[in-house]
Protein backbone atom coordinates (compact mmCIF):
# COMPACT_ATOMS: atom_id res chain seq x y z
CA UNK A 1 0.00 0.00 0.00
CA UNK A 2 1.58 3.83 -0.81
CA UNK A 3 2.24 5.37 1.76
CA UNK A 4 -0.39 8.64 2.52
CA UNK A 5 2.81 10.31 4.71
CA UNK A 6 5.72 9.50 1.86
CA UNK A 7 3.38 11.10 -0.36
CA UNK A 8 2.10 14.02 1.32
CA UNK A 9 6.29 14.48 2.53
CA UNK A 10 7.09 14.55 -1.28
CA UNK A 11 4.22 17.17 -2.25
CA UNK A 12 6.04 19.83 0.40
CA UNK A 13 9.17 19.58 -2.20
CA UNK A 14 9.89 22.88 -3.43
CA UNK A 15 12.20 21.75 -6.63
CA UNK A 16 12.34 18.74 -8.44
CA UNK A 17 16.30 18.28 -8.32
CA UNK A 18 18.43 17.32 -11.72
CA UNK A 19 15.41 17.59 -13.96
CA UNK A 20 14.41 21.01 -12.91
CA UNK A 21 17.93 22.26 -13.39
CA UNK A 22 18.53 21.09 -17.14
CA UNK A 23 15.61 22.97 -17.93
CA UNK A 24 16.28 26.09 -15.66
CA UNK A 25 20.05 25.90 -17.02
CA UNK A 26 18.38 25.76 -21.01
CA UNK A 27 15.92 29.13 -19.94
CA UNK A 28 16.93 32.28 -21.83
CA UNK A 29 14.65 34.91 -19.55
CA UNK A 30 12.78 37.35 -20.89
CA UNK A 31 11.79 40.72 -18.93
CA UNK A 32 9.13 40.59 -15.76
CA UNK A 33 8.22 43.90 -17.34
CA UNK A 34 6.61 42.87 -20.77
CA UNK A 35 3.09 43.48 -20.93
CA UNK A 36 2.79 40.67 -23.84
CA UNK A 37 4.39 37.80 -23.17
CA UNK A 38 5.40 35.31 -25.48
CA UNK A 39 2.58 32.58 -25.73
CA UNK A 40 4.66 29.32 -24.53
CA UNK A 41 3.33 26.29 -27.13
CA UNK A 42 3.14 23.26 -25.08
CA UNK A 43 2.58 19.67 -26.46
CA UNK A 44 1.94 16.90 -24.13
CA UNK A 45 1.24 13.40 -24.94
CA UNK A 46 -1.74 12.38 -23.26
CA UNK A 47 -4.77 14.82 -22.36
CA UNK A 48 -4.25 14.04 -19.03
CA UNK A 49 -1.23 16.08 -18.56
CA UNK A 50 -2.51 18.95 -20.78
CA UNK A 51 -4.75 18.90 -18.38
CA UNK A 52 -2.70 19.98 -15.88
CA UNK A 53 -1.54 22.53 -17.97
CA UNK A 54 -4.89 24.27 -18.37
CA UNK A 55 -5.03 24.64 -14.81
CA UNK A 56 -2.11 26.40 -14.51
CA UNK A 57 -2.15 28.43 -17.38
CA UNK A 58 -1.22 32.15 -16.65
CA UNK A 59 -2.62 33.18 -20.04
CA UNK A 60 -0.05 32.49 -22.67
CA UNK A 61 0.22 29.06 -23.18
CA UNK A 62 -0.98 27.06 -25.59
CA UNK A 63 -1.85 23.53 -25.22
CA UNK A 64 -2.15 20.40 -27.26
CA UNK A 65 -2.05 16.80 -26.63
CA UNK A 66 -1.37 14.06 -29.67
CA UNK A 67 -3.76 11.57 -27.84
CA UNK A 68 -7.36 12.28 -28.23
CA UNK A 69 -10.46 10.38 -26.87
CA UNK A 70 -11.02 6.56 -26.95
CA UNK A 71 -6.69 6.59 -28.24
CA UNK A 72 -4.91 4.00 -26.34
CA UNK A 73 -1.43 5.13 -26.04
CA UNK A 74 0.19 1.83 -25.76
CA UNK A 75 -0.43 1.03 -28.99
CA UNK A 76 0.23 5.15 -30.67
CA UNK A 77 2.47 5.14 -33.51
CA UNK A 78 3.07 9.32 -33.49
CA UNK A 79 1.58 10.65 -37.18
CA UNK A 80 3.81 13.71 -39.43
CA UNK A 81 2.00 16.25 -38.16
CA UNK A 82 2.60 15.02 -34.41
CA UNK A 83 6.41 15.27 -35.24
CA UNK A 84 5.92 18.53 -36.52
CA UNK A 85 3.99 19.42 -33.00
CA UNK A 86 7.16 18.10 -31.12
CA UNK A 87 9.46 19.88 -33.31
CA UNK A 88 7.46 23.07 -33.04
CA UNK A 89 7.03 22.88 -29.27
CA UNK A 90 8.56 25.20 -26.51
CA UNK A 91 8.24 22.46 -24.14
CA UNK A 92 6.84 18.74 -24.49
CA UNK A 93 5.97 16.83 -21.93
CA UNK A 94 4.93 13.33 -22.06
CA UNK A 95 3.82 10.49 -19.17
CA UNK A 96 6.91 7.98 -19.44
CA UNK A 97 7.64 4.53 -17.90
CA UNK A 98 7.11 3.24 -21.62
CA UNK A 99 3.28 4.28 -21.67
CA UNK A 100 4.36 5.78 -24.87
CA UNK A 101 5.59 2.50 -26.12
CA UNK A 102 5.83 3.23 -29.91
CA UNK A 103 7.00 6.47 -29.19
CA UNK A 104 9.82 6.05 -26.94
CA UNK A 105 12.43 6.79 -29.01
CA UNK A 106 11.54 9.43 -30.89
CA UNK A 107 10.87 11.55 -27.12
CA UNK A 108 14.18 10.41 -25.90
CA UNK A 109 15.52 11.90 -29.15
CA UNK A 110 13.50 14.69 -28.88
CA UNK A 111 14.95 15.38 -24.98
CA UNK A 112 18.57 16.14 -26.37
CA UNK A 113 17.26 18.86 -28.53
CA UNK A 114 14.95 20.92 -26.52
CA UNK A 115 13.01 20.45 -22.73
CA UNK A 116 11.27 17.28 -22.87
CA UNK A 117 10.49 15.92 -19.08
CA UNK A 118 8.52 12.29 -18.81
CA UNK A 119 6.49 13.25 -15.73
CA UNK A 120 6.38 10.13 -14.23
CA UNK A 121 9.41 9.23 -14.40
CA UNK A 122 10.72 12.26 -11.97
CA UNK A 123 8.62 10.59 -9.24
CA UNK A 124 10.14 9.01 -6.11
CA UNK A 125 10.37 5.09 -6.75
CA UNK A 126 8.16 4.53 -3.06
CA UNK A 127 5.33 6.13 -5.25
CA UNK A 128 5.37 4.00 -8.23
CA UNK A 129 3.96 0.06 -8.47
CA UNK A 130 5.62 -2.78 -10.24
CA UNK A 131 3.71 -4.72 -12.50
CA UNK A 132 4.25 -7.97 -13.88
CA UNK A 133 7.79 -8.95 -15.09
CA UNK A 134 9.21 -6.45 -13.11
CA UNK A 135 7.64 -3.77 -15.14
CA UNK A 136 6.27 -0.14 -13.76
CA UNK A 137 2.90 0.65 -13.94
CA UNK A 138 2.88 3.83 -15.63
CA UNK A 139 -0.64 4.37 -14.81
CA UNK A 140 -0.10 6.51 -12.52
CA UNK A 141 -3.25 9.07 -12.88
CA UNK A 142 -5.06 6.92 -11.33
CA UNK A 143 -4.39 7.23 -7.64
CA UNK A 144 -4.86 11.22 -7.02
CA UNK A 145 -2.39 11.60 -3.90
CA UNK A 146 0.58 10.95 -6.66
CA UNK A 147 -1.40 12.87 -9.65
CA UNK A 148 -1.03 15.94 -7.61
CA UNK A 149 2.62 14.98 -6.76
CA UNK A 150 2.85 15.11 -10.44
CA UNK A 151 0.54 18.56 -10.72
CA UNK A 152 3.79 19.36 -8.69
CA UNK A 153 6.15 18.51 -11.29
CA UNK A 154 4.47 20.13 -13.93
CA UNK A 155 4.53 23.38 -11.86
CA UNK A 156 8.33 23.19 -11.20
CA UNK A 157 8.81 22.48 -14.81
CA UNK A 158 6.78 25.43 -16.15
CA UNK A 159 8.52 28.06 -13.65
CA UNK A 160 11.94 27.02 -14.65
CA UNK A 161 10.67 27.26 -18.18
CA UNK A 162 8.86 30.63 -17.04
CA UNK A 163 9.70 32.10 -14.26
CA UNK A 164 8.58 35.39 -14.77
CA UNK A 165 4.88 34.10 -14.02
CA UNK A 166 6.15 31.87 -10.68
CA UNK A 167 3.92 33.18 -8.77
CA UNK A 168 0.44 32.62 -10.67
CA UNK A 169 2.11 29.35 -11.31
CA UNK A 170 2.26 28.65 -7.53
CA UNK A 171 -1.38 30.00 -6.86
CA UNK A 172 -3.15 28.30 -9.66
CA UNK A 173 -1.40 24.94 -8.89
CA UNK A 174 -2.51 25.69 -5.09
CA UNK A 175 -6.13 26.13 -6.27
CA UNK A 176 -6.18 22.84 -8.34
CA UNK A 177 -4.83 20.80 -5.73
CA UNK A 178 -6.86 21.97 -3.60
CA UNK A 179 -9.56 20.48 -5.75
CA UNK A 180 -7.48 17.61 -6.03
CA UNK A 181 -7.63 16.99 -2.46
CA UNK A 182 -11.66 17.31 -2.02
CA UNK A 183 -11.32 14.45 -5.22
CA UNK A 184 -9.08 12.21 -2.96
CA UNK A 185 -11.55 12.81 0.08
CA UNK A 186 -14.44 12.45 -2.12
CA UNK A 187 -13.40 8.83 -3.64
CA UNK A 188 -12.56 7.15 -0.23
CA UNK A 189 -15.96 8.34 1.15
CA UNK A 190 -17.80 6.83 -2.17
CA UNK A 191 -15.31 3.55 -2.15
CA UNK A 192 -16.43 2.95 1.75
CA UNK A 193 -19.82 2.26 0.75
CA UNK A 194 -19.55 -0.40 -1.64
CA UNK A 195 -19.96 -3.72 0.46
CA UNK A 196 -16.04 -5.14 1.61
CA UNK A 197 -17.26 -8.72 -0.24
CA UNK A 198 -17.29 -6.46 -3.78
CA UNK A 199 -14.76 -4.62 -3.36
CA UNK A 200 -13.08 -6.48 -6.52
CA UNK A 201 -12.80 -4.26 -9.75
CA UNK A 202 -12.50 -6.42 -13.09
CA UNK A 203 -11.53 -4.21 -15.49
CA UNK A 204 -10.16 -4.94 -19.38
CA UNK A 205 -6.32 -4.53 -18.67
CA UNK A 206 -4.43 -3.42 -15.62
CA UNK A 207 -5.15 0.29 -15.83
CA UNK A 208 -6.29 0.74 -12.41
CA UNK A 209 -3.76 -0.77 -9.83
CA UNK A 210 -2.84 2.82 -9.03
CA UNK A 211 -6.62 3.51 -8.02
CA UNK A 212 -6.95 -0.07 -5.79
CA UNK A 213 -3.69 0.50 -4.19
CA UNK A 214 -4.53 4.15 -2.75
CA UNK A 215 -8.43 3.41 -2.12
CA UNK A 216 -8.48 -0.29 -1.09
CA UNK A 217 -9.82 -2.49 -4.08
CA UNK A 218 -8.42 -5.55 -5.82
CA UNK A 219 -7.87 -4.47 -9.16
CA UNK A 220 -8.12 -7.36 -11.95
CA UNK A 221 -7.15 -6.38 -15.48
CA UNK A 222 -8.18 -8.96 -18.35
CA UNK A 223 -4.78 -7.92 -20.06
CA UNK A 224 -2.00 -6.50 -18.89
CA UNK A 225 -0.21 -3.47 -17.82
CA UNK A 226 0.50 -2.75 -21.69
CA UNK A 227 -2.62 -3.44 -24.12
CA UNK A 228 0.25 -5.16 -26.21
CA UNK A 229 -0.24 -8.07 -24.10
CA UNK A 230 -2.85 -10.76 -24.95
CA UNK A 231 -5.50 -12.30 -22.46
CA UNK A 232 -5.26 -16.23 -23.37
CA UNK A 233 -8.27 -18.79 -23.04
CA UNK A 234 -6.81 -19.54 -19.57
CA UNK A 235 -6.73 -16.12 -18.37
CA UNK A 236 -10.38 -15.77 -19.02
CA UNK A 237 -11.55 -19.28 -18.07
CA UNK A 238 -9.71 -18.68 -14.72
CA UNK A 239 -11.50 -15.16 -14.16
CA UNK A 240 -15.40 -16.71 -15.09
CA UNK A 241 -14.98 -19.08 -12.31
CA UNK A 242 -14.02 -16.42 -9.77
CA UNK A 243 -16.60 -14.56 -11.10
CA UNK A 244 -18.79 -17.01 -10.58
CA UNK A 245 -18.03 -18.43 -7.32
CA UNK A 246 -17.23 -15.47 -5.22
CA UNK A 247 -20.90 -13.78 -7.02
CA UNK A 248 -18.79 -10.32 -8.75
CA UNK A 249 -21.20 -7.98 -9.50
CA UNK A 250 -19.61 -6.33 -12.16
CA UNK A 251 -17.48 -6.23 -14.67
CA UNK A 252 -16.15 -3.35 -16.58
CA UNK A 253 -14.88 -2.23 -20.29
CA UNK A 254 -13.20 0.72 -20.94
CA UNK A 255 -13.30 3.42 -23.36
CA UNK A 256 -9.81 2.77 -25.23
CA UNK A 257 -9.99 -0.93 -26.13
CA UNK A 258 -11.99 -3.10 -27.39
CA UNK A 259 -15.10 -4.88 -25.52
CA UNK A 260 -14.20 -8.91 -26.66
CA UNK A 261 -12.53 -9.71 -23.33
CA UNK A 262 -15.69 -8.12 -21.10
CA UNK A 263 -18.20 -9.94 -23.17
CA UNK A 264 -16.43 -13.19 -22.86
CA UNK A 265 -16.46 -13.10 -19.57
CA UNK A 266 -19.91 -12.39 -18.87
CA UNK A 267 -20.86 -15.11 -21.14
CA UNK A 268 -18.50 -17.45 -19.69
CA UNK A 269 -19.81 -16.57 -15.79
CA UNK A 270 -23.36 -17.11 -17.28
CA UNK A 271 -22.73 -20.51 -18.38
CA UNK A 272 -21.33 -21.25 -14.81
CA UNK A 273 -25.19 -19.83 -13.13
CA UNK A 274 -24.07 -16.45 -12.34
CA UNK A 275 -25.30 -13.17 -13.83
CA UNK A 276 -22.38 -10.50 -14.05
CA UNK A 277 -23.96 -6.55 -15.14
CA UNK A 278 -21.70 -5.15 -17.24
CA UNK A 279 -21.05 -1.73 -15.72
CA UNK A 280 -20.81 1.44 -17.87
CA UNK A 281 -17.75 2.38 -19.77
CA UNK A 282 -14.81 3.49 -17.70
CA UNK A 283 -12.28 5.82 -18.66
CA UNK A 284 -8.76 4.74 -17.98
CA UNK A 285 -5.63 5.50 -20.75
CA UNK A 286 -7.75 8.54 -22.20
CA UNK A 287 -10.53 11.25 -21.47
CA UNK A 288 -13.31 11.93 -22.54
CA UNK A 289 -14.36 14.04 -25.24
CA UNK A 290 -12.97 17.73 -25.60
CA UNK A 291 -15.97 20.05 -24.18
CA UNK A 292 -17.39 17.61 -21.61
CA UNK A 293 -17.18 17.25 -18.14
CA UNK A 294 -15.55 13.61 -18.48
CA UNK A 295 -13.25 15.56 -21.05
CA UNK A 296 -11.26 16.82 -17.77
CA UNK A 297 -9.14 15.08 -15.11
CA UNK A 298 -11.42 15.32 -12.31
CA UNK A 299 -14.61 14.84 -14.23
CA UNK A 300 -13.20 11.62 -15.48
CA UNK A 301 -12.29 9.75 -12.09
CA UNK A 302 -15.94 11.46 -10.79
CA UNK A 303 -17.35 9.18 -13.76
CA UNK A 304 -15.80 6.41 -12.88
CA UNK A 305 -15.95 6.10 -9.12
CA UNK A 306 -20.03 6.64 -9.72
CA UNK A 307 -20.17 4.17 -12.76
CA UNK A 308 -18.07 1.54 -10.39
CA UNK A 309 -19.41 2.48 -6.74
CA UNK A 310 -22.84 1.86 -7.88
CA UNK A 311 -22.02 -1.30 -10.05
CA UNK A 312 -20.66 -2.97 -7.11
CA UNK A 313 -23.05 -2.29 -4.59
CA UNK A 314 -22.34 1.34 -3.00
CA UNK A 315 -23.76 4.64 -2.80
CA UNK A 316 -21.30 7.59 -3.81
CA UNK A 317 -22.02 10.78 -1.82
CA UNK A 318 -22.91 13.83 -4.15
CA UNK A 319 -19.19 15.33 -5.03
CA UNK A 320 -18.99 18.73 -3.86
CA UNK A 321 -17.21 20.07 -7.46
CA UNK A 322 -20.24 18.66 -9.45
CA UNK A 323 -22.00 22.00 -10.26
CA UNK A 324 -18.61 23.50 -10.84
CA UNK A 325 -17.23 20.76 -13.29
CA UNK A 326 -20.40 21.16 -15.23
CA UNK A 327 -19.73 24.98 -15.32
CA UNK A 328 -16.30 25.04 -16.47
CA UNK A 329 -15.69 21.66 -18.73
CA UNK A 330 -13.69 23.26 -21.25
Amino acid sequence: MIKRTFILAFLSLCTLGAAVSVLASGYQGRSASSQQPKTLYIVTTTAHLADIVHNLDPGHIRVESLMGTGVDPHLYRPTSSDVIKLKKADLVIYNGLHLEGRMVELLETLAQEKPAIAAAEQLPPGMLLEGPDNATDPHIWMSVPIWEAVTGIVTDTLIAHDPSYQDTYRQKAALYKGKLEKLDGWIKESVATIPKGNRVLITAHDAFGYFGDTYGLEVIGVQGLSTESEAGLQRIEALTDRLASEKIPAVFAESSLSDRNIKALINGAHQKGHTVARGDMLYSDALGQSGTVEGTYIGMMVHNVKTLTKSLGGKPPVFALDNELALNAP
